[in-house]
């Protein structure tokens, strides 16, 4: 009895799809579902650009009626005088108020927070790391008007002795002497604004440094690296673009903050030479404060200081956004 085997030939494997066919077929959805899907997140991307043109163009007409009539250089002017006829105003001021106010709020809140998002991720207990991530998490949720009433009645009065220490051994500087008086000056705000923005700089970074993968930290482990060369080789450079983008969220804030400035700050149309002295202004500040009782041609002027920070606003974040592409191969998320 011959006994005949019969072998069965395997089926060739599916070739994967490559990435412009997979391309093509997200673009020629043929399921309800997918079509339905396909158009609403695409109409969600074109109604975003659209109110963006909105937003830039009511903004340009309405800063183009008050420069026609301004008096004075819109980018020079030392002063904010809606009233005469012809007006005379000028972003001088405020420009440099609200430059300064971040950048010492940068100075301070960023190396504070990454610092902060390194203990709760890769230092500190799991029970005390969820009780510090619980109070970080309660400080965002603070509203800017307390913040400032904060400021007003607790910071401003403690700032007294460091602005004397600042001023004994740095006031030889120009840029720390203080001649007295109440601390309301670019310095306060600052601090107040790294405040207020540390919080999400620090929730934001947390998160990344917790995606980064175990098996990099175990290996530089292995290694014998200590505890502070894992984080500088392993966790600092996968977390690169995310403490940039924490940061430049942390910036947008700091930038637009409105009504812990205006209760802080003592406004005047000045540049002073130190950062104790009072005065300056900032962009949200000056609108918060003049809007209500100012002209047409006022809120116009004001809408025109507005179109200059959405313009800073936007290179702020054009320019976080080529650090991060310029940085992406030193980043975790493409290892």
């Amino acid at each position: 009895m011959d006994i005949t085997t019969q072998t069965t030939d395997a089926p060739p494997p599916v070739p994967e799809p490559t990435v412009a066919e997979q391309k093509r077929n997200a673009r020629g959805a043929t399921r309800p579902g997918d079509r339905i899907f396909l158009g609403l997140s695409r109409g969600s991307g074109i109604l975003l650009l659209v109110v963006m043109a909105a937003i830039a163009v009511f903004l340009t007409y309405r800063a183009s009626l008050a420069i026609s009539k301004d008096h004075g250089n819109f980018l020079t002017t030392f002063e904010w005088n809606t009233n005469l006829q012809p007006p005379s105003f000028g972003i001088a001021v405020l420009a440099f108020g609200t430059i300064v106010s971040s950048i010492i709020a940068m100075a301070i809140a960023v190396p504070i927070a990454v610092a902060i998002a390194l203990f709760i991720t890769h230092y500190a207990p799991r029970r005390l790391a969820g009780t510090v991530a619980y109070v970080i998490d309660l400080l965002a949720a603070v509203p800017s008007i307390v913040y400032g009433l904060w400021g007003a009645l607790i910071l401003v009065p403690h700032m007294t002795g460091l602005y004397g220490w600042l001023d004994k051994y740095f006031g030889w500087t120009g840029i720390l002497s203080w001649e007295g008086g109440a601390p309301r000056s670019m310095l306060t705000v600052g601090v107040l604004l790294a405040i207020m923005i540390l919080p999400i700089i620090t929730n934001v970074s947390r998160e990344v440094f917790r995606q980064v993968p175990r098996m990099h930290e175990e290996a530089a482990l292995a290694l014998g690296a200590t505890r502070w060369e894992v984080v500088r080789m392993s966790v600092l450079p996968f977390g690169r673009s995310g403490v940039i983008s924490a940061s430049m969220l942390g910036l947008g804030r700091a930038l637009g903050e409105t009504m812990a400035v205006a209760t802080v700050l003592s406004p005047t149309f000045d540049i002073q030479t130190s950062l104790l002295d009072p005065g300056g202004g900032t962009f949200a500040q000056n609108i918060a404060s003049k809007f209500s009782e100012a002209t047409q041609d006022g809120r116009d002027a004001l809408i025109a200081s507005g179109l200059v920070l959405f313009v800073i606003t936007l290179l702020v974040n054009g320019a976080a956004r080529a650090i991060i592409a310029r940085r992406k191969e030193y980043s975790g998320a493409n290892a």
